[in-house]
């Protein structure tokens, strides 16, 4: 199962966002890598590098790969719309996102390792693929064998913000996919305009 495994605080002071969560050396250090840290003179970025860098950030974001993330973009294109809004729906409706976004796990890896380890089905069924696409109406849920288990009791205890486009039933341990979220719903600082130029090379 293809993943970034890499140093997570060195791409999250690259882009000074906590792309993979709460991260201390970000606040310690809010600014980029290096040996030279905040003292070395930066270059201006070409457009490209613009480009390039928001698509980079978009992928360390959901957790996605070159590979997964050109397909989803190629689907998006092609779907009457926005192509960035698009693009942007469908990685809100991969399967390990929401069970992020539900509040079962606390980061988008652990979502991916617990879909990846059986805890959760889709109306019903277990599914273990994390980029399962969801469509309006499906309905997530925690296995009945992990519901006790504590990293899943503790993440939802913990877990405050609620999305619009999702409905939680926290006593069932369960939630429904309801519909794609509107670009404004998602909170995600992602230029995807910038990532429509790149691919539009």
């Amino acid at each position: 199962m293809a993943r970034y495994i890499g140093p997570k605080s060195k791409i999250a002071r690259k882009f000074k966002e906590p792309i993979f969560g709460p991260d201390k050396a970000l606040d310690k250090k809010n600014y980029g890598p290096g040996q030279h840290g905040n003292s070395r003179r930066r270059k201006k970025q070409s457009e490209y590098a613009i480009q390039l860098s928001e698509k980079q950030k978009a992928k360390y974001t959901y957790g996605v790969l070159e590979k997964q993330f050109r397909n989803v973009f190629k689907k998006a294109s092609r779907k009457e719309g926005t192509t960035g809004e698009n693009l942007l729906r469908f990685l809100e409706a991969r399967l390990d996102n929401t069970v992020f976004r539900l509040g079962i796990a606390p980061t988008r890896s652990a979502a991916r390792q617990m879909v990846g380890h059986r805890h959760i089905t889709v109306n019903g069924e277990i599914v273990n693929i994390p980029s399962y696409e969801l469509r309006p109406g499906d309905v997530v849920a925690v296995r009945e064998k992990s519901k006790s288990l504590e990293a899943i009791n503790d993440s939802i205890a913990s877990k405050m913000k609620r999305f619009e486009w999702l409905d939680w039933n926290g006593s069932e341990m369960k939630g429904t996919f309801v519909s794609y979220p509107e670009r404004e719903q998602i909170p995600e600082n992602i230029k995807e305009q910038l990532i429509v130029e790149l691919y539009s090379k």
